[in-house]
């Protein structure tokens, strides 16, 4: 009867103690915090531009507005294959050029004659939009459309009744094509255009002149789930260049009126973001597969390298930012073969790269715990479950969290994950592995975010650790996965290796 007695104690106690452990309470959040929009967008990680327009049949960059619209005649439009080609490369959405800079319209708007209802393509009852819509609900992908505020065709761009044709034209595309996960707003402004006619080179205040904040009101009127994307937001920035690179330092966070009000060092501010930033604006990399964004025949030979496509991704996914990769749509209507050749290799080289997950279900430890609770224990951090992770007691900004692999393991690859929904909070850490039987530093970092993946040489450790160095509060780690990828061949060709 003891024994039993002690049991039924014991029992108790532990039950006692995992119900206490169970309701340690979650840090408080750190400030600004994503919302639910941004999470789902971020998660996409990888998606695609397409920049098809008028120009593809100009032969440049930007049109100036004056080109006949039956000029535009892709003789083999296919948009599934666009969607075929991106959904292949991992790609979760299409963003498509609706309407550049010159104001072609690639949908049959109600407002303008230069669109595609006067072209030569399917006797001007054909509708890109409608056709790439269909497609991506096909195939599985979210689509998003690119509406350049600035209007090198229209007659009364620059005057007041510009922006209710500019809205009118936003309507159409929100309401009449399904769902759309970003809208996408060039920061490109006023110059020299045709203008209906005029000839002439109009200026505008972007900051006012489209009266922005009813603007965005009635995008999230219409589509209320979609993030807008423009230099610094208001739901998603610019990286601040078109290489396609977030840095070694990179916020979500911004402060968003210091930025606007033209503060010194304004672009490194809102690329890199701020730590103390007043606005959750994280950062897109966009970047073209080609030297142009439009497709030219001379490009054909200049398609990205598979290293050169890799550091893209490694230095954007892997550095807190969302990869915006365009592919040009050629004169035929159809994603070039070079394009998806390179895309293909891109893919498969990141499918070997992530292949196996030497972290997935180790043994971990760690110098804290958050009130020594299992809920928040270090194993969450190699569980495969983005929910759960490991934290610390609210004073503990300084701590480390380390994985053993049980036997000496070869590895090049770290992706570390934050708990973003409490907020971004890390901003240094670094890199240890033990080799030997000795500690040795793999690389000292700055933030982490949303994700951040290091690449390093070759090295057989049999334990790796993750030491916070510094904090803005106790850091909230939700995923750790450690890879051994496998070297690629290099060359110089740009559509070799």
């Amino acid at each position: 009867m003891k024994i039993r007695h002690s049991i039924i104690i014991l029992l108790a106690s532990l039950s006692f103690a995992l119900f206490s452990c169970s309701k340690v309470e979650p840090p408080e959040p750190v400030f600004p915090i994503p919302t639910d929009e941004q999470i789902v967008w971020q998660e996409m990680e990888f998606y695609g531009f397409l920049h098809f327009n008028m120009n593809t049949f100009t032969n440049i960059e930007w049109g100036y507005g004056d080109s006949d619209p039956k000029m535009f005649n892709p003789t083999e439009l296919d948009a599934n294959q666009w969607a075929r080609v991106a959904k292949a490369a991992g790609m979760k959405g299409l963003i498509i050029t609706a309407k550049h800079h010159d104001g072609f319209c690639l949908w049959p708007s109600k407002y303008t004659e230069y669109s595609v209802k006067n072209s030569s393509w399917k006797n001007g009852k054909g509708d890109v939009i409608k056709e790439l819509a269909e497609a991506c609900s096909a195939n599985g992908l979210k689509m998003g459309i690119y509406l350049s505020p600035w209007d090198r065709n229209h007659a009364n761009y620059g005057k007041p009744a510009y922006i209710s044709y500019f809205r009118n034209q936003l309507t159409e595309l929100l309401t009449n094509y399904g769902d759309i996960f970003e809208v996408w707003f060039d920061g490109a402004n006023g110059g020299d255009g045709y203008y209906g006619g005029a000839n002439e080179t109009r200026r505008v205040d972007k900051l006012s002149y489209y009266d922005w904040e009813n603007t965005y009101k009635l995008v999230k009127e219409l589509q209320p789930k979609a993030v807008i994307f423009s230099d610094a937001g208001p739901d998603v920035r610019w990286v601040g260049n078109e290489h396609g690179f977030a840095y070694e330092t990179t916020w979500s966070p911004l402060l968003k009126d210091s930025v606007y009000g033209g503060m010194p060092e304004y672009s490194k501010l809102y690329s890199t973001g701020q730590e103390n930033g007043s606005h959750w604006i994280p950062a897109e990399a966009d970047v073209s597969i080609r030297p142009g964004w439009y497709y030219h025949r001379s490009e054909d030979d200049k398609v990205k390298s598979l290293k050169q496509l890799l550091d893209i991704y490694y230095k954007s996914v892997g550095q807190n930012s969302t990869l915006l990769l365009n592919l040009p749509v050629d004169n035929r209507g159809l994603v070039h073969e070079n394009d998806e050749k390179q895309l293909k290799k891109l893919t498969a080289q990141l499918n070997l790269d992530f292949n196996d997950d030497l972290a997935l279900n180790k043994k971990t430890s760690a110098t804290n715990t958050r009130g020594g609770s299992s809920t928040y224990q270090s194993g969450n951090t190699v569980d495969g479950n983005e929910e759960t992770y490991w934290t610390t007691d609210d004073e503990v900004i300084n701590a480390s969290v380390t994985i053993d692999f049980d036997r000496p393991t070869e590895i090049n690859r770290f992706l570390v994950q934050e708990y973003i929904k409490l907020g971004q909070r890390v901003k240094k850490f670094s890199l240890e592995a033990e080799v030997d039987g000795k500690w040795t530093t793999i690389g000292t970092h700055s933030t982490i975010g949303y994700k951040r993946i290091l690449r390093f040489k070759n090295i057989i450790a049999t334990k790796i650790r993750l030491n916070i160095i510094e904090a803005k509060a106790c850091a909230l780690i939700s995923n750790l996965e450690v890879y051994n990828a496998p070297d690629i061949t290099t060359n110089n060709s740009s559509t070799g290796t």
